[in-house]
């Protein structure tokens, strides 16, 4: 990927390569992830048309999978921040070696929180919640569900490492037949359908176990016979202490912003669950619209920063291309965050009529749903250009810090202190705790905007002759 050969002054690039990258990388990490959010959503549909209590002793267990998925997504993103730009080099080897520090990293991991799970799960599960119907049917779900921890972390690492050298569609052919799989065997065993027994909750936790062991195996068996970019199993990349402290310095502080991320996600869930059931409710409902929909968000950060990584390992001392795709990228996050915006405002009353809700908690998810749709556009920016652009060509601090900042310098003290001191309307606790998706875009901007973000993280001392041209 040759350097532009004259400065670039617009905001919109002619490069064909960069919407030809874009879009392929763009369009199949949002299905992928759109698949694997589906899936979540179909367990708790059956569960809730099962029972309150297995929805619920599910939901808690999920509380443990989302930290253990945040922790994991910084150890695969670090992969990803580093392996990209030695993959804008054509130099596989390095991003072998990051991807075996991870998998070390991820293994310790999965098999701490399985030993934590399986020594006291009833601990576990009171952290939180103290109700003990949700406590009994979580034990259920826990006995198997917490062999799935390293099944996941490693299938997990395994796709980021593959995503690193633009290899994305895998990952969604996994997630479609992971979704088939978890539903189909979700509804025969839930329930009790075609002669089998009625397992409940403990169906479901067998539904999430066998799709999470076929992830795995296909993932596995793809990077063994068909996998020509990455080539893990082969010889090469040796363990250089450079190597492993560069990935460290990486993974720290994307383990303490996602770390600080899952314990303020739970809290905040938390101080909505004090408000009135109509509250409740309301907040439950355009959560899901809004949740669906930044989806693509995250789509357009996870596809961002595997280009942004490869063109700065690409550009030498040359970042005049990096610059270029900056500002487009700016440009397409814009035009999607006012698309999805004007999307959750105009279709927010047509989905809230397809639930059974008081005339209370309709009023109260209307007004949600008009902040969250401001609240997308801001999102739909700041958070694609942060984790996308900005982490994306190597600078992470930034992220942590601002993440520290605004969210338990701003937002939880501020949050509380609406709901519980002020006795704000639920409305505006709502636009309290989303604030911050619109306050971030001014940081996000001048930063993004100076360009010293751009760290070459890329080693020359090691080359790899032989690795194969770049594909998509």
């Amino acid at each position: 990927m040759k350097s532009a050969a004259r400065p670039f002054s617009g905001i919109i690039t002619k490069d064909k390569y960069f919407y030809k990258t874009i879009v392929h990388l763009m369009s199949t990490i949002i299905l992928q992830n759109i698949i694997a959010y589906s899936i979540n959503m179909a367990d708790n549909i059956m569960l809730g048309a099962y029972s309150q209590a297995a929805l619920s002793g599910a939901a808690t267990v999920n509380q443990v999978q989302f930290i253990v998925q945040q922790i994991t997504i910084a150890i695969g993103d670090s992969v990803v921040v580093i392996g990209a730009q030695y993959w804008g080099k054509k130099n596989a080897a390095p991003v072998r070696t990051l991807t075996i520090f991870a998998l070390l990293f991820g293994i310790a991991l999965g098999v701490s929180v399985f030993i934590w799970t399986s020594a006291a799960p009833r601990s576990v599960l009171s952290i939180f919640t103290n109700n003990e119907s949700y406590i009994a049917e979580g034990t259920k779900y826990l006995r198997l569900i917490r062999f799935t921890y390293p099944v996941f972390i490693v299938t997990t690492i395994l796709l980021a490492a593959l995503r690193a050298v633009e290899t994305v569609t895998l990952a969604m052919k996994i997630s479609a037949l992971s979704l088939v799989i978890d539903v189909g065997i979700n509804y025969v065993f839930i329930f009790g359908k075609f002669g089998f027994p009625e397992l409940g909750i403990t169906g479901a936790a067998i539904g999430t176990l066998t799709a999470r062991i076929t992830e795995l195996l296909i993932v596995v068996i793809y990077m063994l016979t068909r996998e020509n970019k990455l080539k893990l199993f082969s010889r090469g990349g040796k363990l250089e202490k450079k190597l492993f402290s560069d990935y460290v310095k990486v993974l720290w502080p994307s383990f303490v912003s996602n770390m600080l991320w899952s314990i303020a996600t739970p809290i905040q869930t938390s101080v909505l669950g004090h408000l009135a059931d109509d509250a409740i409710a309301a907040n439950s409902v355009s959560t899901t619209v809004y949740q669906y929909l930044k989806i693509v968000a995250v789509g357009e950060a996870s596809a961002s920063a595997v280009l942004i990584g490869k063109t700065v390992g690409a550009s030498g001392n040359d970042d005049t291309k990096v610059k270029e795709y900056t500002k487009t990228l700016q440009a397409i996050y814009i035009i999607f965050g006012l698309f999805l915006g004007v999307a959750v405002f105009f279709l927010r009353i047509p989905f809230l009529k397809l639930y059974e809700l008081t005339p209370n908690a309709f009023s109260i998810a209307d007004g949600m749903l008009i902040v969250l749709s401001f609240a997308m556009v801001g999102m739909s920016y700041q958070m694609p250009v942060s984790v996308g652009i900005i982490k994306g060509g190597g600078d992470v601090k930034f992220i942590m810090y601002m993440n520290l900042v605004s969210t338990w310098f701003i937002v939880m003290p501020l949050t509380f202190l609406g709901a519980f001191v002020w006795k704000l309307h639920p409305v505006a606790v709502v636009a309290i705790l989303n604030s911050d998706q619109i306050f971030k875009c001014l940081p996000v901007a001048v930063r993004c905007n100076r360009y010293k973000w751009i760290k070459h993280l890329a080693n020359e001392k090691e080359k790899e002759p032989d690795v194969l041209p770049s594909k998509t």
